[in-house]
């Protein structure tokens, strides 16, 4: 209970200190004069990432022998989503998930579809963000990243290899990464990440647009990107604060306001929760009990 107290009174602090750094007044200003066209298009675009991961979860429980059907998935990961937007940390919802399958197998497969998805997921994201920057850091004109841009291609390539360096390992580690990223070359899988990756990317874009910021081709695998990635920070409730906060420190790079890069946040932070009301639907009109089969044995190979 201390944690999440902390965790709620960090986004509340952190959103406070941005409003009254960057002028509460512009963000207000922004924020009423805000484009609903464009707020629809994001929470359609959130939508679709919502559509598209349900369907790479329900790909990946099945590389580890649990079979799902699409619906159970699509229902599963929409209350995981709303879990992880009110509840502080961001990784309740997967525990939720994994805990609500591992009826179907076992605590462990669960659990190991549901970071394996997730970890596909940020993989897809990391890489575009890493060739964006490289292009980004080689090719002249445009935003001047200089030393920030050197870092998040160094310590991405770190990561990489660590990544690698522990895939040839031959302990359950090793194994995981292994058939994990054995799972992200099949077609379907790359499909998946890059539409989720797309569209998790138009969201934010939409929302810049909504709020009369337009962001550079650029920034797609740069700004954004990197902006999306500090809603992992985990002491934090959905993402609040830190993504603001990332926003506001980026925007001036390409001309913008940090202003206009904390109405961004707010606004994206709040396509987030309507793009997750569809789950207080499903918890009406769908049994929560329906049962989840196993079909295969995981081919952990």
């Amino acid at each position: 209970m201390t944690l999440r107290l902390i965790k709620l009174t960090v986004s509340a602090l952190c959103l406070i200190a941005l409003l009254w750094w960057t002028d509460a007044t512009a963000v207000l200003a922004r924020l009423q004069g805000a484009d609903t066209t464009w707020v629809a298009l994001a929470v359609l675009a959130v939508t679709g990432a919502t559509l598209s991961m349900a369907h790479r979860w329900q790909i990946a429980a099945r590389a580890f022998g649990i079979e799902l059907r699409y619906p159970v998935a699509l229902r599963e990961y929409y209350l995981a989503q709303l879990v992880n937007t009110v509840l502080p940390g961001g990784v309740a919802g997967d525990v939720t998930r994994a805990v609500r399958v591992r009826s179907a197998a076992d605590m462990t497969r669960a659990a190991q579809s549901v970071m394996a998805e997730r970890l596909l997921g940020q993989i897809a994201m990391l890489c575009l963000m890493c060739a964006g920057f490289c292009v980004a850091l080689w090719l002249p004109g445009g935003p001047d990243w200089s030393l920030l841009g050197w870092i998040v291609v160094l310590c991405l390539a770190g990561a990489g290899g660590v990544a690698w360096a522990l895939s040839r390992a031959a302990h359950a580690t090793g194994r995981f990464l292994r058939h994990v990223l054995g799972l992200g070359r099949q077609p379907k899988m790359l499909a998946h990440g890059a539409l989720t990756t797309f569209c998790l990317i138009f969201g934010f874009y939409a929302c810049a647009r909504a709020t009369d910021t337009i962001l550079p081709p650029e920034a797609w695998a740069t700004l954004i990107p990197l902006v999306l990635c500090a809603m992992l920070i985990p002491l934090s409730v959905g993402g609040w604060g830190w993504r603001e906060g990332a926003a506001a420190a980026l925007f001036p790079i390409i001309g913008a306001p940090a202003s206009a890069g904390v109405a961004t946040g707010i606004t994206y932070g709040v396509v987030l929760f309507v793009a997750v009301l569809p789950a207080a639907a499903l918890l009406l009109m769908q049994n929560l009990s329906e049962p989840i089969s196993t079909k295969r044995k995981p081919d952990l190979s």
